[in-house]
């Protein structure tokens, strides 16, 4: 199989679809490997480093769409990469599609197959292409919060772990999953007073289990947003169902509750955001103001440690990437259910419910496109 890999075009994405090592493990077994030349640059991978694993690098990511079998990527395809996938290509990336009507639209429209990695599934109920990130982004949260809170930024001017005398920072978290779990550890190591709020009991005594008196866990329940909120110098919204978009946990008139100039950081705003007032932001402007609630909202934080992002993203995708080039999409996906998971396009069909639920579309079954 021929697997190409575009730059990423999103503003301020550093990360690469493929890591060299990636490419040579591809190469290894036969497959074709192309790089568009500088792909790899913002995460410290120089084009020669692709060639000495054997791929072949080249200019234009017109020439990478037009000859590839398959796209590997990071980030959704922008509008103009959506224009060069044609019908029967592979694209395999982040797809986000439930607050994006445009991007499916056009997806469905290319006739290409594309999976997803944020819904591929594994034996435990995880999401094993979405962990890694949502550890970056769960890590990079309470960093990025916390430079939020300075007042040069428009915070309130709170030091995340107070000093002797002055208390710490009052942070909440909103979901305790991996995002949540990996913001509480790091709030709580810069020395903050800590408390995520999760709906499921299992998992709170799972965190109580694991980290003890390092943070508060709690029952999440309107009641209980209601007494924290206010209290907050920093509030992390951290939710996620699979492929869906965010539910909305925070309401707009809930903001003039808050401390002015609280930190609101919203990991959840590649699905939509789970706070009403959050909208996408970038790293070359990441903050706004909203009721003298400062926002962070980048709908990449990831990418802000390109590097660490891309070789823990890329330890994760390759067993999938070789896969699906050893034995074509159809025959990996039905040989791995948790694969067959990921799919959300074929052929001009949406084939993932939580999406045609979100954005009022007719969907079929994945077994059903498979057969298509």
């Amino acid at each position: 199989m021929k697997i190409g890999c575009p730059a990423e075009i999103k503003p301020q994405e550093f990360r690469v679809g493929i890591t060299p090592n990636a490419a040579g493990e591809a190469v290894a077994h036969g497959h074709e490997v192309f790089i568009q030349s500088g792909a790899g640059n913002g995460a410290g991978f120089a084009n020669d480093d692709y060639e000495l694993a054997g791929a072949v690098i080249v200019e234009t990511p017109e020439e990478i769409f037009a000859c590839s079998d398959m796209i590997a990527k990071v980030k959704e395809p922008q509008a103009v990469e959506r224009k060069m996938l044609r019908e029967g290509q592979l694209l395999f990336t982040y797809l986000h599609l439930a607050p994006d009507p445009e991007q499916t639209r056009d997806l469905l429209e290319s006739g290409c197959t594309a999976i997803a990695y944020e819904t591929v599934t594994d034996d435990h109920g995880g999401l094993p292409l979405l962990a890694p990130m949502s550890e970056v982004a769960g890590r990079l949260a309470p960093q990025v919060g916390a430079w939020t809170l300075q007042k040069a930024n428009g915070g309130r001017g709170v030091l995340m772990g107070g000093v002797p005398g002055v208390r710490p920072a009052n942070v909440v978290v909103v979901g305790g999953g991996v995002v949540g779990t990996n913001a509480a550890r790091i709030a709580a190591g810069m020395g903050a007073d800590v408390t995520v709020l999760d709906r499921s009991l299992p998992r709170l005594k799972h965190l109580d289990d694991l980290f003890g008196a390092q943070f508060r866990n709690q029952y999440s329940t309107s009641g209980a947003m209601a007494e924290l909120v206010p209290q907050a110098d920093m509030l992390i919204g951290a939710v996620l169902i699979p492929g869906a978009a965010t539910p909305k946990l925070l309401r707009k008139e809930q903001l003039s509750q808050m401390k002015p100039g609280a930190a609101l950081v919203d990991v959840a705003i590649d699905q939509g955001g789970c706070f009403e007032t959050s909208r996408p932001t970038t790293h070359f402007d990441p903050i706004y103001e909203v009721d003298g609630v400062m926002h962070y909202c980048v709908a990449n934080m990831p990418g802000a440690v390109a590097r660490t992002s891309t070789l823990a993203l890329g330890n994760a995708t390759l067993p999938f990437i070789l896969a699906l080039a050893d034995k074509g999409w159809r025959e990996a996906c039905a040989n791995d259910p948790h694969l067959l998971n990921g799919l959300n396009v074929h052929a001009g069909n949406l084939t993932y419910y939580a999406v045609g639920e979100a954005l009022g579309l007719d969907v079929i079954s994945q077994k059903l496109a498979m057969r298509r």
